[in-house]
């Protein structure tokens, strides 16, 4: 068996430091509460997120609205385009008829004008006069549009005059009895057409009764 420490002794010393500091740890206290985590309520972030999708969804249908509206814009612009390119052309095609000099001298000649026959000429350097104007008369007027040419004698067709004589009283009353006789022959065939048709009709009718009277009798006996 061991010996007890004797008292005073550093390992007893020791040893009662260790039983108090045991002692001491093994003491109950009471632990303050943890503090509650608090949660961000899910209401506002479930709203944030819908509000989110529904401008996402509102703006991709304005968006494509805009982009069909451009769309239709820009195909009517063409065909406006198209249609003011056409009538350039049509305009221009016109103002070059009108700048023809052909027509032009044509419509000179219409309104009793005549070309020039002797210009004078005017100096601006000292105001002198050159050359010698003379009045243009319509004598000195030409034929602008060329004369058309002969037609050649081949080419040339006869007008030939056949004279048919009327017909005579005689002619007259037999093709009346001719045309009297086709419409009497059209009238024949058509009513024995309607009697034979009628004859037809009441026959069937006759034998579709005697037909049905015998069944019934028949059936009665």
């Amino acid at each position: 068996m061991s010996s007890p420490l004797p008292q005073g002794s550093p390992g007893r010393v020791r040893v009662q430091r260790i039983a108090e500091a045991a002692v001491e740890r093994a003491r109950l206290r009471v632990v303050p509460r943890a503090p509650r985590v608090t949660r961000a309520p899910r209401v506002p972030f479930v709203t944030l997120v819908s509000l989110v999708l529904l401008a996402g969804v509102v703006g991709l249908l304005m968006f494509n609205t805009t982009m069909q509206q451009n769309a239709f814009a820009a195909t009517s612009l063409e065909q406006r385009a198209a249609t003011l390119t056409s009538r350039e052309q049509t305009l221009r095609m016109d103002l070059e008829v009108l700048r023809d000099p052909q027509r032009v001298a044509e419509r000179a000649q219409r309104l009793g004008m005549v070309p020039a026959a002797t210009p004078a000429f005017l100096r601006i350097a000292d105001g002198k006069v050159l050359g010698v104007p003379t009045v243009s008369t319509a004598r000195e007027r030409f034929d602008i549009l060329p004369t058309a040419p002969a037609k050649p004698a081949v080419l040339r067709t006869r007008t030939r005059v056949v004279e048919v004589p009327a017909p005579s009283v005689r002619e007259r009353r037999r093709g009346e009895g001719r045309a009297g006789d086709r419409a009497e022959n059209r009238a024949g065939n058509r009513a024995e057409n309607r009697a034979e048709n009628r004859a037809g009709n009441r026959a069937g009718n006759r034998a579709g009764n005697r037909a049905g009277n015998r069944a019934d009798s028949r059936s009665d006996g």
